[in-house]
């Protein structure tokens, strides 16, 4: 992947990232849309910020869950749709200082993650369903038209939106990415990413905003083509949240499965991709006790694994298995079971090199190998490095990733076109 040869490059780096969206829908345990999805009234709506209090809101809590799963950087919501804002923003009174808990939660995170060398990024919507010169038209994501007593004017609502963009990157030190969310209008206005890179040099800035951006951002579930070789067409940040209702915290939800979830993770990042993993936090400020096992179990994973994901190149296209996925580190291949295994066995046609070790990542067990010219390729009488065995029914929740060295970068070349491999470890059925 071309890199930036700028202060962004830590993005290539820190690959796995937190997601947080939080806010004072929490509070009634609602879905983060619950103002336009159940059209709540904006009066019913906004009495909740009088109740915004997460007294057991710990920063260092969120960082330490973070990089106990192996999370890089976080990213959290600073104005979701509501227009309710989690900082000191002199642009709005509906914001976190004028509330019961008083205290600018943004302020406490940015001090935690610069405390912690930690890359913090900022989630700021574009739509608004309280700034009353946001032009809210009943399009998808906006309320059915202007807010009580609103002024729709685009030019006045982007002003607002610059000088809260200004106060962001200005008065929280160093800020590392900016995740615009759901530009409505499709207004275009470069000069709104410019202002970010001028004040945040590191700063990377996703495609949702008010240009084209750096990075895209494809969401929740995507099936790569079965028949093709998987590759990205740029740079990309995918996002799940571990609960498939809502982003935010509700009091009823239903949660990914672990295995949907790491399979997600798996695709994603073996072909190039970063991941940021959402929670939404309770109304008090702690992350609920089922976000913090789901996470946890997908740290014991990846930490087990992540030699396979980071620092590695998409080879998938070096197999004509299209069930799994390849990445390399020099003569090192990572062979990925991210689709379910329909056997024990994994073909990995054409190599027909056998790798000097064969280890399965998530437990350290030595894989056995094969190359073997099996039935279903009797017509060509072609052989290819099998790996069998593998404990498909043990481990049926998560993925599983084999590590295969080589003595060379020859893995590719057949026995057939004149591989040095002994033709003797050939196995004919």
């Amino acid at each position: 992947m071309k890199q930036f040869n700028d202060q962004r490059d830590w993005f290539f780096q820190k690959r796995f990232g937190l997601f947080v969206h939080w806010g004072i829908y929490s509070i009634a345990g609602w879905h983060e849309q619950h103002q336009m999805r159940a059209r709540s009234s904006y009066d019913e709506y906004t009495k909740l910020a009088a109740q915004w209090n997460p007294t057991r809101f710990d920063p260092d809590a969120w960082l330490d869950l973070m990089q106990e799963v192996g999370m890089k950087y976080i990213c959290l919501t600073t104005k979701h749709h509501d227009g309710f804002c989690l900082w000191d923003t002199k642009q709005t009174a509906y914001n976190t200082m004028n509330t019961p808990y008083g205290q600018d939660a943004l302020r406490l995170l940015a001090d935690a993650c610069h405390r912690r060398d930690v890359p913090l990024c900022l989630y700021y919507s574009c739509v608004d369903w309280h700034q009353p010169n946001y032009p809210n038209q009943g399009r998808h994501h906006e309320l059915p038209g202007p807010v009580p007593g609103g002024q729709p004017d685009m030019a006045r609502y982007m002003e607002f939106v610059r000088e809260q963009v200004r106060e962001l990157c200005t008065n929280y030190g160093k800020i590392s990415g900016f995740w615009w969310d759901m530009n409505v209008d499709k207004h275009v206005d470069p000069s709104i990413n410019e202002l970010i890179r001028t004040l945040q040099p590191s700063a990377i800035i996703n495609d949702r905003g008010y240009d084209e951006g750096d990075f895209g951002t494809p969401e929740r579930d995507f099936d790569l083509a079965p028949d093709k070789a998987p590759v990205l067409n740029g740079l990309t940040e995918a996002c799940q949240s571990v609960s498939s209702e809502s982003w935010g915290y509700r009091f009823i939800e239903a949660y990914h499965t672990d295995r949907h979830l790491i399979r997600a993770i798996d695709k994603y990042m073996a072909i190039g991709a970063n991941y940021l993993l959402n929670v939404g936090p309770k109304p008090d400020g702690t992350i609920p006790d089922e976000s913090v096992a789901i996470l946890r179990r997908i740290g014991r994973w990846y930490k087990s694994v992540s030699e396979a994901l980071i620092d590695v190149e998409n080879v998938s296209d070096v197999v004509a298995n299209r069930d799994v996925l390849v990445t390399r580190r020099g003569n090192t291949l990572y062979v990925h079971l991210y689709r379910d295994p329909a056997t024990d066995a994994v073909k990995l046609k054409p190599i027909a090199v056998a790798p000097r070790s064969a280890t399965l990542l998530n437990t350290g067990e030595a894989v056995r190998c094969e190359l073997d010219v099996l039935p279903s390729e009797w017509v060509t009488a072609e052989p290819s490095l099998l790996l069998t065995g593998l404990p498909v029914n043990e481990y049926p929740n998560t993925v599983l990733v084999v590590k295969l060295e080589f003595d060379d970068a020859n893995w590719g070349h057949s026995l057939a076109s004149g591989s040095d491999a002994d033709a003797s470890n050939v196995h004919l059925r």
